[in-house]
């Protein structure tokens, strides 16, 4: 974990060495400060102001003087390099696991779930750069300054600084209790954060079904229970760890209260060998490796609950994704053509039953595909495999005549086009996000390719055409607009093969032909892959593909699969009645109108 850790430190190691270094000749300061006060008190603790030397007090008063600016100095130095080094860590941290996260597959996002990817991006980093702040800075000084402050309090006090270093195992026995007990706590709160943020991820996104359904309440209720199950665990680890202060005070002021007793009565009975600057100073130094202790309790407080954030982060960091590139890719997609051969899938390894079986096909380049089966047939499950956003389980998926695992992954996913069934609009203007489709693509290649996709005219009636703002989530345009400019931006890839996940579920029967025959007569040599719910979008398809639990049901054109399947043939008659029941209701409609 340390070693996934200090990996981004990088810039920041001078800011980290700096600070501790500073911090060391502030201690030291403070741990000088006692001894030239206690040779000031030496010099003024006559029974005569005339004995008193005038010219040591002014001297050992500059030099007290010059330490304190000095110690000043290198602390507020300190500070500053400690901030930098702490902010610039946790920057890091962020960076490193956005960049691992965005090499990740769907396999990998759906082990570990969005929320809990979110709640590491963001809580559990804090608490990392709140622990490290502490460790290059106060673990610092705390040892330093019990270290010396001890060696100066045996040299000027003797065996009665041994006073001191006794409590210091009682401590360290009571502190490691604490976080034997505490550290399974937090494990336990930091994935309820998680359930948490999902319960409120939830609710935003589906805010429009909440409240259309009145169900606020619920939601209220749902995330009370979360943020209940949070401060319960939390109040239990805080509660174990709010014994370091208490303990620290008790053994702070005992420890002080022997040092007085012991120490005035060392003085009335050396007979001046033991002065009382030398008792004072003892007492400093006692308090110095006292109050060390109990900032230390602080650090330790908070490296307990960081130790399980750091675990999640390092998490993050180390995990692979499942799908790399092979030691020597493809890098050129000859054409559009596909085969299943034999394919079988399952999203976990240790799944009971896969989710395809037996998929056996070959589509030729250029051919249009519609393809059609109820929920959770596996039609998304089954495109996937061919832009490799999953890996088959068994059998194998070709593009272009070559296994999907022998090309370069960024080669394979720029020749194939996923138009997802859940489309993603980015904040920024429609120009940036249909750019992402082709960051090179001029003006006229975004019109272009609009049109394809039906949405220029759209897009021409905004008064900021092409530099209209779109929304986070696309949420100023309509779910057919989404879904025509994410066309757009599929095509402007210019892919060997395109695929619709019923990417056209939102757009009028007129419009879903026009964007169909706009394929077919300008995309022509495009291998064109066509999820959907309605026979209507899929029925010009050169060949139309019925699953059913992940088996191919059937395969054929419209006019063969009317005759030979019964699946397709009885969704076809039940979307056809429904669409004349409903002509014949609004030609009813109008004829009571008039």
């Amino acid at each position: 974990m340390l070693k996934t850790l200090s990996k981004c430190i990088r810039e920041y190691k001078t800011a980290s060495i700096l600070s501790p270094i500073f911090v060391t000749i502030e201690v030291v300061l403070e741990c000088l400060i006692p001894f030239v006060i206690a040779q000031l008190i030496n010099v003024i603790d006559q029974t005569s102001p005339a004995a008193i030397d005038m010219g040591k007090v002014w001297m050992y008063g500059g030099i007290l003087i010059a330490m304190a600016v000095v110690s000043l100095a290198t602390g507020a130095f300190a500070g500053a390099a400690c901030a930098r080094a702490s902010a610039g860590f946790a920057k890091n941290v962020r960076k490193d696991m956005f960049y691992n996260i965005q090499t990740f597959s769907f396999e990998n996002i759906d082990k570990f779930s969005t929320p809990s990817l979110v709640t590491r991006m963001t809580t559990d980093v804090w608490n990392l750069q709140m622990a490290y702040m502490m460790i290059v800075r106060i673990a610092v000084r705390c040892p330093v300054m019990i270290i010396f402050a001890a060696v100066m309090a045996f040299v000027l006090g003797g065996n009665l600084a041994w006073i001191f270093l006794a409590v210091i195992p009682v401590l360290v026995i009571l502190l490691m209790i604490i976080m034997w007990k505490a550290l399974p706590l937090f494990q336990k709160v930091f994935k309820k954060y998680d359930n948490l943020n999902e319960s409120i991820q939830e609710n935003i996104k589906g805010i429009r079904v909440v409240k259309s359904y009145v169900r606020e309440d619920y939601e209220k209720q749902k995330f009370n229970r979360a943020a209940d199950d949070v401060c319960k665990d939390f109040t239990r680890a805080e509660r174990l760890l709010a014994w370091n202060s208490p303990i620290m005070q008790f053994c702070f002021y005992g420890v002080i209260c022997a040092v007085l007793y012991i120490g005035a009565y060392i003085i009335m009975d050396s007979a001046g060998s033991t002065t009382t600057g030398e008792v004072s100073q003892l007492i400093v130094y006692g308090m110095q490796i006292l109050s060390s202790l109990m900032m230390f309790s602080m650090v330790f407080a908070m490296i307990v609950m960081s130790l399980e954030s750091a675990r999640r982060i390092c998490e993050i960091l180390n995990e692979k994704s499942t799908l790399d590139n092979p030691e020597n890719p493809i890098y050129d997609v000859s054409d559009g053509s596909i085969d299943f051969e034999n394919v079988s899938f399952k999203y976990a390894s240790n799944a009971e039953k896969n989710v395809l079986e037996g998929i056996i096909l070959h589509i030729a380049s250029g051919e249009t595909i519609g393809i059609i089966g109820g929920t959770g047939s596996s039609k998304t499950s089954l495109v996937n495999l061919i832009s490799r956003l999953y890996d088959v389980s068994e059998g194998s998926v070709k593009v272009g005549g070559h296994d999907v695992r022998e090309y370069d992954l960024e080669t394979l996913r720029n020749q194939v086009a996923v138009v997802l069934q859940k489309n993603v609009l980015f904040s920024g203007t429609i120009k940036e996000n249909l750019r992402w489709g082709n960051k090179e693509a001029t003006d006229e290649q975004l019109v272009e390719a609009c049109k394809l996709a039906q949405a220029d005219d759209f897009i021409q009636s905004f008064p900021e055409k092409y530099d209209t703002y779109i929304e986070q989530g696309g949420t100023n345009v309509s779910g057919g607009q989404k879904q025509r400019l994410c066309i757009a931006r599929a095509l402007l890839k210019n892919p060997k093969v395109i695929i619709l996940d019923d990417s056209t579920s939102a757009v009028d029967t007129h419009t879903d032909a026009l964007i169909r025959k706009a394929f077919r007569e300008y995309i022509p040599t495009t291998t064109k892959i066509i999820i959907a719910q309605r026979i209507s979008s899929v029925q010009d398809a050169d060949r139309i593909i019925v699953l059913e639990s992940g088996k191919i049901n059937g395969i054929g054109t419209h006019e063969e699969l009317l005759k030979s399947n019964k699946i397709y043939a009885e969704v076809y008659y039940s979307q056809v009645k429904g669409s004349d029941e409903n002509a014949e209701s609004a030609q009813g409609g109008e004829e009571n109108g008039n």
